[in-house]
């Protein structure tokens, strides 16, 4: 386990572009595989997470060509995919094929609904110790419903075994809006009997649906209106037609707003920071942290925006420190803004007032209960927090004394920590650091181009 400390300051300061989209990258590599051809994909995330798909992929025919390194997106590779088309997955005879997803929960959650509808073979899913405690059974019960032959352990847990079946399309109602189960669910949708249609409670994101729309595949989506004074979004219908085969065309992966979003929170509450970051996706499906800056003051806002091919939006974000209030996040908000909650709760402790996030019981099912986690980790750190069963409660006093956080093998809370200590009066210590490699290899390196020979 390697230790690393970071802070107090000093401030960030530049341009930067950060790593490709670690969602998008296992989306680009799935698809490829699922299509008929050569797919080129530019700016492919190298990271742990993603180097699992490539590996799954591999193990389940398809081609894949390393080029070299990405000009445009640090942290990305060129790869050129050859697809064994939507039937075709390898696994058809014999032993059930074994595929390791590493710590990918992304690939652990998707690749299902394209193996569920396979004619004929086994397929094994399992992976790292914090895997085996993520549960699957939110896509097992739709999977069986579509007629999949699929079983866990302990009917939630990993190693998940799925087995080629014969695929009915059957209305689907999500009890939660998750963007993993809604993918799962579309691809299996491809192979199934006729259209297949998904209610989810609020719009989650939407990068497979555009995926698919650039592959040929009828994908519509609408809102379906809530009663006045019902409150909450609307829920969001999709409906996805079975295919013969897919054709993508160059898949460009844009800059990983996840990633980009820990330096824009870091410039917010470290005194005399501004940067800017670069090729960022800024997908509104996906884009809630920037609306939670937005409402707490934040100095931060979207230069230079426009669409990457593939129809992901981009554009350069930009950030600087200055005052900020607290805020709520609800259950509305948060499908498109999961992955930053743990940020929202670092803001809060530099806000005037109370922060309070509800409705973020995804959030216990992460790569660690990030709720109990981040919690406890800044609450080590001096915060005034208090963990709730779906989110938590931070009151914030402009200061955080500092100490030391134990990342739990997450690799957003080992990044949570580095940015803590910067903001921090006495500095983190981060034990296990190395997690974040999981989706940002370079993170450390990236934050000292951003404060100079100032951080320890």
């Amino acid at each position: 386990m390697s230790t690393a400390t970071f802070g107090p300051g000093p401030a960030l300061v530049g341009r930067l572009r950060p790593p490709p989209d670690k969602s998008i990258s296992h989306r680009a590599a799935i698809l490829a595989a699922m299509g008929e051809g050569s797919v080129r994909v530019s700016g492919y995330l190298d990271a742990d997470d993603t180097r699992s798909t490539l590996a799954a992929i591999t193990a389940l025919g398809a081609g894949v060509q390393e080029i070299g390194p990405s000009e445009e997106m640090p942290g990305g590779i060129e790869l050129e995919i050859r697809g064994v088309g939507l039937r075709g997955a390898r696994g058809g005879s014999g032993e059930p094929l074994p595929i390791d997803v590493g710590n990918a929960g992304t690939l652990l959650r998707i690749l299902p609904g394209w193996l569920a509808g396979q004619a004929e073979g086994t397929w094994v899913l399992d992976g790292d110790e914090s895997i085996r405690r993520r549960p699957v059974d939110r896509i097992a019960g739709p999977l069986a419903d579509m007629g999949a032959d699929v079983s866990c352990r302990e009917d939630r847990l990993p190693p998940l075994v799925v087995r080629g079946a014969s695929l009915r399309a059957v209305p689907q109602t999500l009890d939660v809006a998750s963007a993993q189960v809604k993918s799962c669910i579309l691809l299996a949708g491809l192979l199934a009997d006729g259209p297949t249609t998904i209610v989810e409670p609020a719009p989650s994101r939407d990068h497979t649906e555009r995926m698919l729309r650039a592959a040929g595949v009828k994908v519509t989506a609408r809102d379906l209106r809530t009663l006045p004074g019902l409150g909450g979004p609307p829920e969001r219908r999709i409906e996805v037609e079975p295919v013969a085969r897919l054709h993508l065309g160059a898949i460009q992966v844009p800059a990983d707003l996840s990633s980009a979003a820990f330096f824009a929170v870091g410039a917010a509450i470290v005194a005399g920071s501004d940067v800017r970051l670069e090729r960022t996706g800024i997908n509104p499906t996906r884009a809630g942290i920037l609306g939670i800056l937005n409402r707490m003051g934040a100095a931060s806002w979207v230069e230079d925006e426009r669409a990457a091919p593939g129809g992901e939006p981009v554009g350069t974000i930009a950030a600087r420190h200055g005052a900020l209030t607290a805020t709520r996040v609800t259950g509305a908000e948060v499908p498109i803004a999961i992955d930053e909650l743990p940020l929202v709760a670092l803001l809060g402790c530099f806000a005037d007032g109370e922060t309070v996030v509800t409705g973020a019981e995804e959030l216990r099912h992460k790569e660690s209960d990030r709720i109990a986690s981040v919690v406890d980790g800044l609450a080590g750190l001096g915060a005034e927090i208090e963990a709730r069963e779906d989110g938590f409660a931070v009151t914030g006093s402009a200061r955080l004394r500092g100490g030391i956080i134990d990342a739990q093998d997450d690799h957003r809370l080992a990044m949570l920590g580095a940015i803590a200590g910067l903001a921090s009066e006495e500095g983190v210590e981060v034990h296990g650091m190395e997690a974040a490699a999981i989706s940002y290899p370079g993170f450390e390196r990236d934050l000292r181009t951003l404060t100079g020979s100032g951080l320890l």
